[in-house]
């Protein structure tokens, strides 16, 4: 396996488990918010990173409108503490 297969498969399987994760957390309900915000961003990341490496124009945008919407989520779960 090549460097850039090895490191296309964890960007894939590293976004995955961080979706997984963030739906379990929204399953668990809001006492463990705002975990899920940020498994799901820990995840998005990831699949933006390899989205850009193929140069995937529709997973990029995807991942990109993902990004902004989990930073308004972090922000406001951060500054309503």
């Amino acid at each position: 396996m090549s460097r850039q297969t090895l490191l296309l498969e964890i960007l894939q399987w590293g976004g995955a488990v961080g979706i997984i994760i963030g739906h379990v957390l929204n399953a668990i309900g809001p006492e463990v918010y705002p975990f899920n915000i940020i498994a799901f961003f820990i995840g998005t990341m990831f699949f933006l990173m390899w989205a850009s490496i193929i140069s995937s124009k529709p997973q990029i945008t995807v991942n990109l409108v993902s990004v902004i919407i989990g930073i308004a989520g972090l922000i406001n779960a951060f500054t309503n503490i």
